[in-house]
């Protein structure tokens, strides 16, 4: 071949190589995309948990700090809020006494004779003790409510329902009955050592009704000592309702609950029910997250007074 003769060009590359090289760049882009897409599916979904979960956690905590709290719910899909005791036709301040001392001691007053021998040296001429049972709250509602009934569910010692009965005689509400519902039985290793017991029983109903009677109280106040789930049940039955209701017996949220719930079926219109203990260590696990509950239930404010909660009807 003739070294002066021009070469012809270089044969281009087979053309299936460059179509593979083609077809990878391509799946390259597509896995990219996907990738690109999933990361971006899984960040909307990281954040709108973590927001859902931030908003929750600070609803929980507005709730706890909330004393008022008024949105309505609907308690007819609820059992647990169905407190069904019909309650009877309302009685008189007059009548309280004679219709409880009939249907719990047979017709007879319980002061009869009282102490019995074998429990009168074993009492204290008087022993008061409660918790926040002189309270401004007392006078103040005494004061503006002026009840000729008032039920205390949980007396313990009688610290609140003789303070009461005192203000009661200072306002000139002389005909007020105070009804004390406790089962006088304390609480399991609260007390026991401080009080001598008689085959087991502490006699907390004794020292009770012997605080009443230094405190001269026997014609004001009278006392049903059984569970407060029966006894306001029964008051309810017998159309013992109150102007006034003081809530103030077991802590844990489940008896606030229920007394709350049976304390306002024997409510009068108009009343005002109240307790203690909003403020406690229990936070919004014990009463505190009672109260609440069937504020908003029953689309109800609360109030504070103190240490106590108030509701009122008018």
């Amino acid at each position: 071949m003739n070294q002066d003769q021009p070469q012809p060009p270089p044969a281009p590359p087979p053309l299936q190589h460059h179509h593979k090289r083609v077809v990878g760049v391509s799946v390259n882009k597509k896995l990219a995309k996907y990738a690109a897409y999933s990361i971006i599916l899984v960040s909307c979904y990281l954040i709108g948990y973590l927001s859902n979960k931030t908003q929750t956690t600070n609803n929980i905590h507005h709730q706890q700090i909330n004393p008022t709290p008024t949105t309505a719910v609907d308690v007819d899909n609820d059992d647990h809020n169905r407190f069904s005791t019909h309650c009877g036709r309302p009685i008189g301040s007059e009548q309280v006494r004679e219709r409880i001392m009939e249907r719990v001691f047979n017709g007879s007053s319980p002061w009869l004779n009282f102490p019995p021998e074998h429990v009168k040296p074993l009492l204290r001429p008087h022993r008061i003790k409660g918790w926040g049972s002189n309270g401004a709250v007392f006078e103040n509602l005494i004061r503006k409510v002026r009840p000729r009934i008032i039920i205390e569910v949980g007396t313990f010692l009688g610290a609140s329902a003789i303070h009461m009965a005192g203000l009661t005689k200072k306002l000139g509400l002389d005909d007020t009955q105070i009804v004390c519902i406790d089962d006088f039985r304390g609480w399991p290793g609260g007390f026991q050592k401080k009080m001598e017991m008689v085959n087991g029983d502490v006699l907390v109903m004794y020292q009770f009704m012997q605080n009443v009677v230094h405190s001269k109280a026997t014609e004001s106040i009278v006392m049903l000592p059984f569970s407060t789930s029966s006894a306001l049940e029964k008051l309810c039955e017998w159309g013992v309702l109150g102007e006034l209701v003081e809530v103030d017996a077991g802590h844990d949220f489940h008896s606030a609950w229920s007394d709350i719930n049976k304390g306002f079926k024997v409510l009068r219109p108009g009343g005002v029910i109240f307790g203690h203990d909003y403020f406690t260590s229990a936070d919004n696990r014990g009463v505190r997250r009672a109260v609440h509950l069937f504020a908003r239930l029953h689309n109800l404010q609360i109030k504070l007074d103190g240490q106590h909660w108030l509701i009122h009807t008018s």
